[in-house]
């Protein structure tokens, strides 16, 4: 059987959270997520993000999160700025616009976006009320490319979003992977300080199904619960995210488990780089986009999965490789001695 680079969600969910699970099963508890394992889940978020007053809610994934925040923060008029590599731009189906709002894309080479990508945007779309309002900035981090924020670069975002009366939010789908990565330099803390709302995923790492929406700008805050029944995220069982996201934050699994994925990445990049293959795009996170020879991506998916991302020229591709919470040491070594054959 084929070990999969292809995403880092293949896998169930982490042990200690089946077994909190299992735990807790026979446990009554109110629905709706008014359960108790729910409620001390939002306060363990709301205290380790440094903003008491901001409010949390439980989702069960992150094309749900992303469609029920933007859609809830817009009005009709309103659209979205976003990388063009952004999630919501290219692998949601459509969802926002879906809800009325437009997403304006900005070409990037990393993932990520800066404030003059979207003052080119708003600059071209002055005559109101015939064009549509700019009110939303979208940013991942990590990007769709593996990339990650500064400090400074979220600062600067952030700014400049308060200086427009635009709303940033960031997708957080990897968001424990970007902040575990070795070149680094933000804290938890600074999304609850530098965003109007992020998402922290949990899908993506240890949990079965799971991403909490944190909402800081309290003028955002109001009835957002109406959206959630609306678009069929409340869930009766809300238990179910809450136990996982108070596994998940009791002890730092969650940042444990990105650790975990980001090192084993960080060896198969050094095996590539060692033997000169250039990226798409320089990460420290748990994706990599190595630029191989199409002759070896063939010859490495005979015993691998991962996707071919990008066609450079004729004979040579990118590829895209994810590790996860769970990637053991020893495929990680056999994948190496696989690229080492291929010398």
């Amino acid at each position: 059987m084929k070990y999969s680079f292809k995403n880092d969600y293949a896998e169930g969910a982490h042990p200690q959270i089946l077994e909190a699970l299992i735990k807790t099963n026979l446990n009554q508890q109110n629905g709706y997520g008014l359960d108790d394992f729910s409620s001390e889940a939002k306060e363990m978020i709301k205290q380790k993000i440094g903003n008491p007053k901001a409010t949390v809610d439980f989702v069960s994934g992150g094309t749900q999160a992303n469609l029920i925040a933007i859609s809830a923060f817009l009005r009709p008029h309103e659209s979205v700025v976003s990388a063009s590599t952004g999630h919501i731009f290219t692998n949601e189906s459509g969802a926002i616009e879906a809800t009325g709002h437009k997403v304006h894309s900005v070409e990037t080479s990393n993932g990520k976006i800066y404030p003059e990508d979207i003052q080119k945007i708003i600059d071209v779309h002055q005559n109101k009320p015939h064009q549509l309002k700019q009110k939303l900035v979208y940013i991942s981090n990590s990007t769709e490319l593996g990339t990650i924020y500064s400090k400074q670069e979220l600062v600067n975002l952030y700014q400049y979003c308060q200086e427009k009366n635009l709303y940033l939010f960031v997708d957080g789908a990897r968001l424990g992977h970007a902040l575990t990565a070795e070149t680094n330099d933000l804290k938890l803390e600074d999304f609850g300080k530098y965003t109007d709302a992020f998402y922290l995923g949990g899908t993506k790492n240890g949990a079965l199904i799971g991403e909490a929406i944190i909402i800081n700008n309290e003028n955002l805050q109001e009835e957002f619960g109406f959206h959630l029944k609306q678009k069929g995220a409340l869930l009766a069982k809300g238990r179910l995210l809450g136990v996982q996201f108070q596994e998940l934050f009791r002890d730092d699994l969650y940042f444990d488990l990105a650790r975990h994925a980001n090192q084993q990445a960080m060896k198969i990049k050094e095996t590539f780089k060692d033997f000169g293959y250039n990226f798409l795009s320089e990460t420290f996170t748990n994706q990599i986009f190595p630029v191989l020879p199409n002759t070896q991506i063939e010859k490495l998916s005979e015993n691998f999965d991962f996707y071919v991302w990008k066609k450079i020229d004729d004979e040579n591709s990118a590829v895209r490789i994810i590790t996860s919470w769970s990637t053991p040491d020893e495929i990680v070594e056999k994948f190496i001695n696989e690229i080492k054959k291929l010398q």
